[in-house]
């Protein structure tokens, strides 16, 4: 396996400043119109930096190719690979279950291959069951959403960490952001609030692929303590494209999450996990849609009111199939993103939290405060019901933000 100073996996090419190997390619024409994902270059390479290695993969129904063939079945239908476990994450190698569950442990029916769950496991237990599988490289390759409390990066530095107690190596076949990757935005976690929906301090909405993530993981919080580590970066994929100008196939990374245009909203409307009110779970428009019963039109009055940047908010009615006030009709507000550039997910979120309590007196914290989880720490709970605006609370977290901005720019790999 060849390895650069960065971790990047020996491929052609280079990325200037960044000394890589392996980097990208200069733009979308190198791909021939779309962007080609980190396992379409390993494969074009012949599969060379995973010879005479042992594979498992960590995958669930987003690893797949340009032509939606499922990377599991393509590798272990190949001679040049031996692939020898699978491993699934939250939702599972199949995304059967629901937020919070995974999938049992037993044997691909397409393949025969051993599946792991790996999901609520992490250090030495994860570790022993990279031993049992007797693999030599953990592959990582799952579409994230680009929000902190997205689970499959944590997977991702759990895996990390696992695979360098137990001696093996990481490979991470890179994905676009679907959101884009031009900057960083809102609170950073305080360590003291870590969890699986943040174990290190980075922003809410991180800007970063999962592989550039994996290098800043290794770098800053792993330091000696991880793993060998190799990222086959992708090409023809810039910062400031969202996922329906790379030419690939969407398929949902979680039972919630259908749409890129759900992933757009969910870095601010996830936040309403938090609270009593329904984030859309039990809809066609998870996180898309917000409410409870009772809510009236003047939430939607009250958010337009904040003149939010790429936004407008639409009063509307829905009833949940499951989860938060299943089976009622809900009033709230639809998101409708009219400029995708401009629009920032986190201040909306935190718009819709601060006139949700302003003009409905049945808004509430859930009651383990897992707002605080979300966010990061207990300070935009206690400012929301101190009465702060969005400008005061944003001005919280801003050097953080510029903290984490700064230490994000020498792991950034594309244009």
């Amino acid at each position: 396996m060849t390895l650069s100073r960065r971790g990047v996996l020996g491929m052609a090419g280079a990325v200037g400043a960044a000394g890589a190997l392996g980097g990208p390619a200069a733009g979308p024409a190198a791909a021939g119109g779309r962007v080609r994902t980190g396992f379409e270059r390993l494969a074009a390479d012949g599969y060379a930096e995973l010879a005479g290695q042992r594979i498992g993969v960590v995958t669930n129904p987003t690893g797949i190719t340009d032509d939606a063939r499922h990377l599991v079945d393509v590798l272990h239908a190949d001679e040049r690979v031996d692939l020898v476990a699978v491993f699934g994450p939250e939702h599972g190698f199949r995304g059967t279950a629901q937020a919070g569950g995974s999938e049992a442990a037993g044997r691909d029916p397409a393949t025969g291959l051993p599946v792991y769950d790996t999901y609520g496991r992490s250090g030495q237990r994860l570790a022993d069951v990279f031993t049992a599988a007797g693999v030599d490289t953990v592959v990582f390759d799952i579409q994230d959403v680009g929000a902190r409390f997205y689970t499959y990066i944590w997977t991702l530095y759990d895996c990390m960490r696992a695979a360098a107690l137990a001696r093996k190596a990481v490979v991470v076949l890179d994905r676009p952001n679907p959101v884009g990757g031009r900057r960083a935005a809102g609170p950073v976690l305080e360590r003291a609030y870590a969890s699986f929906v943040g174990r290190e301090p980075i922003a809410l909405a991180h800007g970063m692929t999962a592989g550039e993530l994996a290098l800043l993981f290794n770098g800053e919080f792993l330091k000696g303590a991880g793993p060998r580590l190799g990222v086959v970066a992708m090409s023809g994929w810039r910062r400031g494209s969202f996922f329906g100008e790379t030419g690939l196939p969407w398929l949902p990374p979680s039972p919630n999450m259908p749409t890129p245009d759900t992933a757009l909203a969910y870095a601010g409307t996830c936040l309403f996990e938090g609270t009593t009110l329904s984030e859309g779970r039990g809809t066609t428009t998870p996180f898309e849609v917000l409410g409870a019963e009772g809510v009236d039109r003047r939430w939607a009055e009250a958010a337009n009111g904040l003149e939010m940047p790429g936004v407008w908010f639409r009063e509307t009615w829905f009833t949940p199939a499951f989860s938060k006030h299943a089976g009622k009709v809900c009033g709230g507000v639809r998101l409708v993103v009219h400029d995708r550039e401009a629009f920032d997910p986190v201040r909306a979120g935190i718009g819709l939290l601060v006139t949700a309590r302003r003009v409905w007196s049945g808004f509430g914290w859930r009651a383990d405060h897992w707002i605080d989880r979300l966010t990061g720490s207990d300070r935009v709970r206690t400012m929301v019901d101190a009465g702060a605006g969005v400008d005061e609370i944003a001005g919280a977290w801003a050097a953080g933000l510029d903290g984490f901005s700064a230490v994000r720019a020498g792991y950034l790999l594309y244009p």
